[in-house]
């Protein structure tokens, strides 16, 4: 059936077949995007036609006019229909009739409706007073009845617009800047609102409203392209989910790249991400150009009078680089700037721009992208120059190299950059894809350039060390590969080469040591230094890795992790300087753990002190009877429990904690010998722990339940389980499975075995019973979260107090896989 074939069958028989009609067009698979939106406006606009063609009669001065996205016609299967009944005002009886004898069949067929029944002059005066309705009648489209009525108010409110747009456009301006404020950035957001956030639909009909004004225009190049995409994502989220929603969902996103042909749903995201994009960057630019046309506006009279009516001066130009100046607040080509003949002109533009804090002028850019040549390889000495100037300029880099990339400089002057443009990142830990992380990275870099001799390295490599991601494989490994050909395309000698390869093959190293390895046993020391090589690289290595976390989000940098990285890079630095590591023995405890672990082996019983923590751990800690403040800082509260050496210690106390709904940021677990005179062992955990939501437990009755778990009296498991019980899981994503893995050679004295699983109440009590069921010792442990995932290394031993044999250790990891996973 054809859509002229619905539309008829839909004005004969009403509602049913209007409905009848509008599911078999939703539901055929003939036409999607444009044609199906467009066909269900018209068929849409027949059914109204009929509904108000039988309820007018005789009634005259009385129009039906669809406004917003209706009357644009962007209908989505699930969209509300914005219309307005449009009077004359001349019987406001028949009207209010006319009015019920349209809404109604609308409401029974369940549609959402947007309505309002004005005059012209009403329609005005609530507009001129509501930005928002002004906007939906600068879209606004004749359906049916009194056409003059119709196109009177379009022009009314055109002629209004443009006449209040000095004031009205910095308005919409700023509604646009505090919704995505709330929403975020469409181009970023792993579950972004297509609508609201920054880069989606309204901003696209707000960049309509701003050419309706005359005052300035949108680059419209992609923008059409960009706003369809956005819609048919729209469309396929409508007819996936069955429901009038906007925000893009993790779990849904299968389905929509199914119902969009498209390969899976980070194929999807990326589109989503470079339409959002293209829709940014067209407003900073026509925003921008707004502000410069209303600045002129306010200045053009007071140069009038002092120029007695004279023609208008020519625009200041202040030269920045060769072939580039800066004009009207913008970085511009100088006039005789020929792009053509001058292959670094792009990077000396964008390195004079984020220097000078000033955006790149449009025309520029575009001017560049269609005529610059081709860098030679390698790159000559100025080209180099210029890009650690453009990556060592701070938060401007950000902007510019935008600008760049919206006219397609970046992916010609480093083809691999292609491979991680818009590319998402599925990790909640991350807030930025993986081009932007990138640049973050440079820009956090940039701040820490006066702690390396070596500057520029820094900066290539915090633009590369993830560059590797849009490659299968370790994305380190493939990193590693691809930053040896671009550091000598870009004109870096082959020890600078190998330099940067090291550092992104690294890039994770010092991180990872410092917070899953014991830093006390030389093997975790050795194997960093064999790893680096040289001082300079462990110089870069500590300035990337601390830029890399604080570009990566909240969750990947504190000053715990800061003091951990710290203390390796310190060891691995003696390591390098000809020094031997000490043996962990060597490493005297604290006389506060000394304190607590002569107290717990005297009591034969668990002692436990809790603190306020918001620095890294000092060499004192408080008594176990010292208060806990109510509002403790984020870093949370350090926990120090000693326990006479026993099974099932790990269990128990992790059992407790989670019990007590306290949240295990950090944990560390060693054997302590006590002091000379003293014959035995303690357990001391080293914890930060956070209260899930209200105040800390008192200490006090931590330990009673510490007791009682110990002996055997209190059931965690069983309490554990209750809880669960009792408060359902949220419907969501689908957290992957746990993996458990034997880290090969990381130390002399145990086994390291990893854990990589979603982070939730009582994991750690799980892990440890399944180390007590294996028979295997915890002899420390290194406990991270980064968001939902937990990252824990466990240093075991034997009942004898050795490493695991090679098939015994992969057999235990094998048995904790699949409890984790059941």
């Amino acid at each position: 059936m054809t859509s002229t074939d619905m539309r008829t069958e839909a004005e004969d028989s009403g509602p049913s077949g209007y409905a009848a009609a509008r599911l078999r067009l939703l539901q055929g698979e003939a036409q999607s995007g444009p044609p199906r939106r467009t066909a269900l406006a018209e068929l849409t606009d027949d059914w109204l036609t009929g509904l108000f063609d039988a309820g007018s009669e005789a009634l005259r001065g009385v129009s039906l006019v669809a406004v917003g996205g209706y009357g644009r016609g962007e209908l989505s299967p699930r969209s509300d229909l914005d219309l307005l009944l449009l009077h004359d005002g001349s019987d406001s009886g028949a009207v209010a009739a006319l009015a019920d004898r349209i809404w109604y069949p609308v409401w029974d067929l369940g549609l959402a409706l947007d309505h309002s029944v004005r005059t012209p002059a009403e329609a005005r005066k609530t507009s001129s007073e509501d930005l928002k309705v002004q906007l939906g009648l600068l879209d606004a489209r004749h359906i049916a009845g009194d056409l003059g009525l119709t196109a009177g108010l379009r022009t009314a409110v055109l002629a209004d617009w443009r006449n209040q747009a000095p004031k009205r456009l910095p308005e919409l301006q700023e509604l646009c800047a505090e919704r995505a404020e709330r929403q975020g950035e469409l181009q970023y957001l792993l579950e972004p609102d297509l609508k609201e956030a920054r880069g989606g639909l309204r901003d696209a009909t707000a960049l309509r409203a701003v050419a309706a004004s005359w005052l300035a225009d949108a680059p419209r190049e992609g923008l059409t392209d960009a706003r369809r995409r956005l819609l048919d994502v729209r469309d396929a989220l409508h007819l996936t989910t069955g429901r009038a929603t906007d925000r893009l969902a993790l779990q849904e996103q299968d389905q929509v790249a199914a119902e969009l042909g498209l390969l899976d749903a980070d194929t999807l995201l990326r589109q989503v991400y470079e339409a959002a994009r293209v829709v940014s960057y067209a407003s900073d630019v026509t925003w921008r150009e707004v502000g410069r046309v209303l600045r002129s506006r306010a200045v053009r009279p007071r140069l009038r009078a002092m120029l007695g009516g004279g023609a208008k001066p020519a625009a200041e130009r202040s030269p920045l680089a060769e072939g580039v100046v800066e004009q009207d607040g913008e970085v511009v080509l100088a006039r005789a700037a020929r792009p053509e003949r001058d292959p670094v002109l792009p990077l000396r533009a964008a390195a004079a721009a984020a220097q000078s804090g000033l955006p790149l002028s449009l025309h520029a850019v575009r001017r560049m992208a269609a005529a610059a040549r081709p860098l030679p390889t390698p790159w000559p000495a100025e080209a180099r120059e210029q890009l650690v100037t453009l990556l060592g300029s701070g938060r401007p880099t950000i902007e510019v190299w935008e600008a760049l990339e919206a006219e397609g400089l970046i992916t010609r002057l480093l083809p691999d950059w292609e491979r991680v443009r818009c590319r998402p990142q599925r990790n909640a830990v991350h807030i930025w894809t993986v081009d932007r992380h990138l640049i973050e990275t440079a820009v956090r870099a940039s701040e820490l350039a006066r702690r390396v001799g070596r500057p520029d390295l820094l900066l290539v490599a915090s633009l590369l060390h993830d560059i590797g991601k849009g490659w299968p494989g370790d994305h380190s490994v493939a990193g590693e590969i691809i930053a040896r050909d671009v550091a000598a395309r870009i004109g870096f000698d082959r020890t600078d080469v190998a330099v940067l390869a090291t550092l992104v093959r690294h890039h994770l190293l010092l991180i990872d040591t410092a917070t899953r390895r014991d830093l006390e046993d030389p093997a975790t020391v050795r194997s960093v230094a064999e790893a680096v090589g040289s001082q300079g690289t462990l110089e870069l290595l500590h300035a990337l890795t601390e830029a890399d976390a604080l570009a990566t989000g909240p969750a990947a940098w504190s000053s715990w992790r800061g003091s951990l990285v710290t203390d390796l890079v310190k060891r691995v630095s003696a390591v390098l300087a000809g020094d031997a590591p000490e043996e962990p023995d060597a490493v005297a405890p604290t006389a506060e753990q000394e304190r607590l672990a002569i107290e717990s082996f005297r009591t034969g019983g668990p002692v436990l002190s809790l603190r306020a923590q918001t620095e890294p751990v000092d060499s004192e800690t408080a008594s176990a009877s010292a208060s806990v403040p109510e509002d403790p800082e984020p870093l949370g509260v350090e926990l120090l429990i000693a326990v006479p050496d026993q099974p099932g210690v790990l269990p128990a106390v992790a059992g407790v904690l989670a019990m007590h709904r306290l949240t295990v940021r950090t944990a560390g677990l060693r054997a302590l010998d006590l002091p000379d005179g003293v014959e035995g062992s303690v357990l001391l955990l080293d914890w930060r722990v956070a209260a899930e939501y209200g105040s800390l437990p008192q200490a006090a009755r931590l330990r009673a339940d510490l007791v009682r778990a110990l002996d055997g009296s209190l059931d965690i498991a069983g309490r554990l389980a209750e809880r669960d019980a009792a408060y359902p899981r949220r419907r969501g994503t689908i957290a992957p499975p746990a993996r458990v893995t034997v880290a090969p050679a990381a130390s002399r004295h145990a086994t390291v075995i990893e854990v990589r699983a979603h982070d939730a109440p009582g994991l750690l009590h799980r892990i440890g019973r399944a180390f007590e069921e294996a028979n295997v010792r915890v002899r420390s442990m290194h406990v991270s979260t980064l968001g939902s995932n937990a990252v824990d290394a466990f240093y075991v031993t034997g009942a004898k107090g050795s490493p695991l044999p090679g098939e015994e250790a992969a057999s235990v990891a094998r048995g904790l896989e699949e409890m984790l996973r059941g």
